[in-house]
């Protein structure tokens, strides 16, 4: 290995990078990023009421498998609801500004 060759290379590393810009993909806006968050969420909540379901009915469940399943679904949920709350005063906090 050569040592003297990766003084460059860390030199340009420790440069700022350049702003590039971003590409966004026409096809998908924030209305369809949201609304695949909330179905990821739906699903979700989904996976841990089937798995409380199989578990009351004697089926055979890995209780860390429910309990996991269960908190995430839980954490999807207050994250959504955060997210909702922050977009709810971020509109209000527009609409009352003066123009």
């Amino acid at each position: 290995m050569r040592i003297g060759s990766t003084g460059n290379n860390i030199a340009q590393l420790a440069q700022p990078p350049m702003a590039k810009p971003v590409q966004i993909e026409q096809d998908e806006n924030f209305g369809q990023m949201l609304m695949d968050a909330i179905q990821e969420v739906n699903k979700s909540q989904t996976d841990s009421r089937k798995m409380q379901e199989d578990l009351m009915a004697n089926r055979p469940v890995e209780y860390h498998d429910l309990m996991i399943t269960m908190e995430r679904a839980s954490t999807a949920m207050s994250l959504t609801l955060q997210v909702r709350n922050k977009l709810l005063e971020a509109y209000q906090e527009i609409n009352r500004m003066q123009v």
